[in-house]
């Protein structure tokens, strides 16, 4: 297997953190392996503890390394939380080809222009997406390449994140011996994965509810318009069940992944467990009802902040409405309670892969559906070699400088040269 055909995403969440290698062959895409390991370092989506974060990507790697049988190097990195901005911008360019042909180097070049925008010295640019290209005034073209023009315009969005949160997370990533090819924002993936165009244009709201934070991305007219991250998730629901049965979190977390049901009138009274309460050595039996009345209420309440912070963003009715992905979400009785308090059609989203049909790889691969769309892939075109060795990618060059500075970079060749100098006079 060639290492030029395949692409690899790194989901760094709070419970867990996953590899998934994707394979190109000839047009088509593949999920060919899969690596996961427990997440620590990381409370609500933010890096507390660098060392025990690279460790953990680096168990992640190596058990999606075993899978496969092969080495990785370079990672597409997803990114979110709640220092995600956005902003809109607007680039101009002449056509620089003689025949007036819009090529790839026009895209980029008009891409560029709208990064042109004032940034505080606090964020950095992750992103730059099109939302729309415009030819001498004719609007709403998607793809403008091999169009005769003189004035190309473009519409985009740019997508800003704090630059301590961005640096934290690359260093992790470099620290576990791993290149850097691009920063994806996982809500972005996400929604090119699970949601349709229809969705995508009408306008809909994209849910990811992870162990430790919220997700919220609404789309609209074919385009990310807002995002948003709660510090709530699953972790919440585990914690409440190790107060209400007096047990550790540890007990509470696999209670809660082998009985849980957030849907109080779906859970079995004589569906019973037993678990070891703190301060004692006996353990006490419990039903699933007793549990599922622990877990209905903190769901709820969940779902309440969602709706209410879709309505703080200026969105009150969206016809695609609610489309919900994470791990958070796996648990039974949660669409129910999903559509009981949001009021409105709600499904759930998962990946049509072998081996990631959960939604809680949702966002990982995600992340490569976005690297696949914005290289454009095609069968001459490497997809391993990152989007930094590419012409024909549309999406410009990283903002983001993802790896060491070029003189770091330069640096040990040149200790090597001097080396070797001096080696052959000693």
């Amino acid at each position: 297997m060639s290492n030029n055909d395949i692409i690899v995403s790194l989901d760094i969440g709070t419970s867990k953190i996953r590899a998934i290698i994707g394979e190109i062959n000839n047009g088509t895409f593949n999920i060919i392996g899969v690596g996961s390991a427990d997440s620590e370092g990381i409370r609500k989506g933010v890096i507390v503890d660098i060392d025990q974060t690279v460790q953990s990507i680096r168990n992640a790697v190596d058990h999606a390394e075993r899978m496969v049988g092969i080495q990785i190097s370079e990672v597409y990195v997803g990114i979110s939380g709640n220092h995600i901005g956005l902003m809109s911008s607007h680039g101009v360019v002449a056509v620089s080809n003689e025949d007036r042909e819009i090529g790839e180097e026009d895209m980029e070049r008009v891409l560029k222009a709208a990064e042109v925008i004032a940034v505080p010295p606090e964020r950095e640019i992750i992103d730059v997406v099109a939302k729309q290209y415009v030819v001498d005034g004719l609007e709403g073209i998607q793809d403008p390449r091999g169009m005769i023009g003189v004035r190309l315009e473009v519409e985009a969005t740019i997508i800003t994140g704090a630059k301590t949160a961005i640096h934290n997370l690359l260093r992790c990533v470099e620290k576990a011996g791993l290149k850097v090819s691009d920063l994806v924002l996982m809500s972005l993936g996400a929604g090119q994965l699970a949601l349709s165009k229809d969705e995508k244009t009408m306008g809909s709201v994209l849910v990811d509810i992870g162990a430790g934070a919220t997700t919220i991305a609404v789309f609209e007219e074919d385009s990310l318009v807002a995002t948003s991250t709660l510090p709530i998730g699953g972790e919440f629901v585990t914690n409440d069940i190790a107060y209400g049965l007096r047990t550790l979190t540890d007990q509470a977390e696999k209670v809660k992944l082998k009985y849980g049901c957030a849907w109080l009138d779906d859970a079995a009274a004589d569906v019973m467990f037993k678990v070891t309460r703190i301060g004692s050595n006996v353990d006490k039996e419990f039903s699933q009802e007793d549990l599922a009345a622990i877990i209905e209420p903190r769901v709820q309440e969940i779902f309440q902040m969602i709706s209410q912070e879709v309505k703080r963003l200026g969105y009150t009715e969206l016809p695609g409405g609610y489309i919900l992905t994470g791990g958070t979400v796996s648990m039974p009785g949660v669409l129910q309670v999903a559509q009981h308090e949001l009021a409105a059609s709600v499904r759930i989203a998962v990946p049509d892969y072998i081996g990631v049909r959960d939604p809680g790889y949702t966002s990982g691969v995600g992340i490569l559906h976005s690297v696949i769309r914005s290289l454009r892939i095609r069968p001459s075109i490497s997809s391993g070699g990152g989007s930094n060795n590419n012409n024909n990618n549309k999406k410009p060059t990283n903002r983001v400088k993802p790896s060491a500075s070029p003189e770091s970079e330069q640096k040990p060749g040149l200790f090597e040269r001097l080396k070797n100098m001096f080696s052959e006079f000693i």
